[in-house]
């Protein structure tokens, strides 16, 4: 079996497309650009090259942008300050504060001060609390676990009663990915770096979400044949023989992998690309709430 290959690069265009179309109807309206506002809490390079990533992509799809950097020991008052400042903005739709903060951070205070409208993260805890009640919907779903949900529905998946497996349990894309798969009426186990057994269970799923931050943890004979393995991980693997002197992996040995599931997605040009896309989806809807068509 040669599995198919879910390509979150062409997904992630029509999604972006999708959003571009309705940015240009809003603005031929005489609406305002969605603006999104980002903030960087020191000069961590991965986090700037993701900020800057999304400020070249708001251009692109013609919202606007508004980068906010501080000093790597600004002050807790400091922070919720700037937040405090870009809810009150009319300009700001979309308020996305990089993480992970420096430690001597409140994470938690800081993510409850942005005006829950504005949540383009989705991980205020009332929109989280929202994601895990039956019958309640989210304002804003955090954008990696709905990106890949959006995979998912693009690969022709049928999520209903499938037995899911969602491998890692993080605040970001763990958790909120297995409440979405439950709202989907998949029946789902969640599984952890003390799971026993953890390779059988993965091998009975249906679908495998890999979200645990480890390289290439899981080979073919942890996946069921036919499965669909969607990889969230991405890591960086030094290698002098590649031009660039490293290469990229993920979660998962996807040539391996390949031989015995359904579909899967790899990793770089998997998820990555669909959590920017659901980004700039989340920030057009946070204008379409504050100001309606």
């Amino acid at each position: 079996m040669t599995a198919k290959k879910i390509d979150g690069r062409a997904m992630a265009k029509e999604v972006r497309e999708e959003v571009k179309v309705s940015v240009a109807k809003r603005i031929a309206a005489g609406k305002p650009k969605p603006g999104l506002a980002t903030v960087l809490v020191g000069s961590d390079p991965a986090s700037e090259v993701y900020v800057g990533m999304k400020k070249r992509m708001c251009e692109n799809l013609g919202m606007n942008s508004f980068a906010h950097t501080l000093e790597a020991d600004a002050s807790q008052e400091e922070v919720e300050a700037l937040v405090s400042k870009l809810n009150a903005d009319p300009a700001v739709n979309g308020i996305l504060v990089q993480l992970p903060l420096p430690d001597h951070l409140d994470e938690e205070k800081i993510l409850q001060a942005v005006d829950i409208t504005k949540d383009i993260d989705g991980f205020h805890p009332i929109n989280i609390g929202r994601l895990a009640q039956k019958g309640r919907e989210s304002l804003f779903v955090p954008c990696t676990p709905n990106g890949c949900l959006v995979m998912l529905d693009k690969s022709g998946v049928d999520l209903e009663g499938a037995n899911a497996v969602v491998l890692g349990r993080s605040n970001i894309v763990g958790m909120p990915m297995a409440l979405l798969l439950v709202k989907r009426n998949a029946t789902v186990t969640i599984c952890h770096s003390r799971t026993k057994n953890l390779k059988e269970i993965c091998a009975e799923a249906d679908i495998l979400i890999a979200a645990v931050g480890r390289e290439e943890i899981v080979k073919k004979d942890w996946v069921k044949p036919g499965a669909v393995v969607i990889d969230v991980g991405t890591h960086r693997i030094d290698d002098e023989t590649k031009e660039k002197g490293y290469y990229l992996t993920g979660d998962v040995a996807y040539e391996e992998v390949s031989e015995v599931a359904g579909a899967v997605s790899p990793s770089p040009g998997g998820v990555g690309p669909m959590t920017i896309a659901m980004l700039m989806r989340n920030t057009l809807r946070a204008a379409e709430i504050q100001d309606p068509m």
